[in-house]
């Protein structure tokens, strides 16, 4: 089975014959770089553009990569590039998506697309320009969302969590979901539930960490700064998902579509954020392995370092190949391909074969 690759060492990606080789690179004292550049982030508003300019040289060690095995690549180390490797990714459908300095998601190099249908754009564009159809598909994110977010919580109440009255604040603004007659109104709902939602973390989390609303650029404390590589590997993870399908990334229905972003990714993420980015989330700091070692705070500004990455992206691994029994299908499956499915279920709504029905946890 193809998997993902995470790559946090420097080095340089090539294609070679019919395989991918990372040849490694040692950093060249690079160390007083990036102690002097980390001083100078808390004044830098645009922090994330940024990387230390440091210097490398060949190692000499190599790595082969089957491209057979290759399902999405995660670059999070400071890498080289040729033409021949990125045309090899796109002849062969793998997603490259790449990461800055701090670990703040760049961007992504999504290729071709190799299942198209004019069918499903000519509606799905339809879709998102009727303002009826597009409600009833943004209404149905949120209430997933939100029943997702309510069985988090009640999974913790039960655990002497005490997250009574968030819970019961959130079924009451859940109960006004459909009642809105606009998008922004809809926003505005999921701000509200996301807020309570957040209050509850403090009583959710072990730790004594500082976390008292959510602050995203930049983000200023660790609590903060876990949310934002979640819910990046979150996205990541949809926008992988979407592309082995016929859908459209940038139309989008809950999120406005827009410029510089693939916004259906952020529509399907909000369903599986409470599932796999805020449980991973929860399970490493209830068991003490991300503390405030793996952090670095300068100025305003904070970020995992690479071994809290690396420990992220492990457990975060486990949780989408973590299978469940499906109780339509009858068989278990792999949470990323739970993602797929919602997919594909999108698409039948969309061609009018089958009312969407949004995936809400039921164990």
């Amino acid at each position: 089975m193809p998997r993902n690759y995470y790559l946090f060492n420097p080095g340089r990606l090539s294609r070679k014959e019919n395989t991918i080789f990372f040849k490694r690179y040692n950093q060249i004292d690079g160390n007083n770089i990036i102690a002097d550049f980390e001083e100078q982030i808390g004044e830098e508003p645009e922090f994330q553009e940024l990387d230390p300019d440091i210097k490398y040289e060949e190692s000499g060690e190599k790595k082969v990569i089957p491209i057979e095995d290759i399902e999405a690549m995660y670059i999070f180390g400071e890498a080289d590039f040729n033409r021949k490797f990125f045309n090899y990714c796109g002849q062969h459908h793998i997603p490259v998506h790449i990461f800055n300095y701090f670990g703040f998601y760049s961007g992504t190099f999504y290729p071709r697309e190799f299942l198209n249908s004019g069918k499903l754009l000519v509606q799905q564009v339809l879709h998102q320009n009727n303002r009826k159809k597009r409600l009833l598909l943004a209404q149905k994110f949120v209430i997933a969302a939100s029943s997702n977010i309510l069985r988090t919580l009640r999974y913790y109440d039960n655990r002497g969590k005490n997250c009574e009255t968030m819970i019961a604040q959130t079924e009451t603004l859940q109960q006004t979901i459909e009642k809105q007659s606009d998008i922004s109104q809809l926003m505005a709902i999921e701000g509200n539930i996301r807020h309570l939602y957040y209050q509850a973390w403090p009583q959710i989390i072990d730790q004594k960490l500082d976390f008292h609303k959510r602050v995203k650029r930049p983000p200023d404390n660790q609590i903060n700064a876990l949310i934002g590589f979640a819910n990046t590997m979150v996205y990541t993870a949809v926008l992988s998902e979407i592309y082995k399908t016929q859908l459209n990334p940038l139309i989008s229905f809950l999120h406005e579509p827009g410029t510089k972003r693939f916004s259906l990714s952020l529509d399907i993420a909000e369903i599986f954020k409470p599932l796999l980015a805020d449980r991973t989330i929860f399970r490493l700091l209830n068991r003490k392995q991300l503390t405030e070692k793996q952090f670095v705070k300068k100025g305003r500004v904070c970020w995992l370092n690479e071994e809290g990455r690396k420990l992220f992206v492990k457990t975060f691994e486990e949780a989408l190949s973590t299978t469940v029994k499906h109780r339509g299908l009858g068989r278990n499956i792999s949470y990323r391909r739970l993602i797929r499915l919602e997919c594909y279920k999108l698409i039948k709504h969309i061609l009018g074969q089958a009312e969407y029905k949004p995936f809400v946890i039921w164990w």
